[in-house]
């Protein structure tokens, strides 16, 4: 009788390990799907102020601007170049040459 309570006892234990480890599957996959959520949410708001750019003319030259890089008759390209940088020129000391035959 008490070998068969304990068999029972452990198969209710087994169960509820069983259940406890789906609820924390189904807990991260909400958490997870919720995330996902969120930056579909965000993606939807850049894609909207996207779109209300894409309504107006100028924001229509823009995309094609950026997309096909086109210029307006009369326009030119400026190119802006860093200025070279030099590296500062100096004699070794009279140590320095010592210690570099060293």
């Amino acid at each position: 009788m008490t070998g068969a309570l304990i068999l029972v006892a452990f198969g209710l234990v087994s169960l509820m390990w069983g259940l406890a480890g789906k609820a924390r599957v189904a807990i991260e996959e909400s958490q997870m799907t919720k995330r996902q959520y969120e930056a579909l949410q965000d993606r939807k708001g850049a894609l909207e102020e996207k779109l209300a750019e894409l309504v107006t003319v100028r924001g229509q030259d823009a995309a094609v601007r950026t997309a096909f890089g086109v210029a307006r008759p009369g326009e030119e390209v400026i190119v802006v170049v860093p200025p070279a940088t030099t590296a500062p020129t100096s004699t070794p000391s009279w140590w320095q040459r010592l210690w570099s035959w060293f």
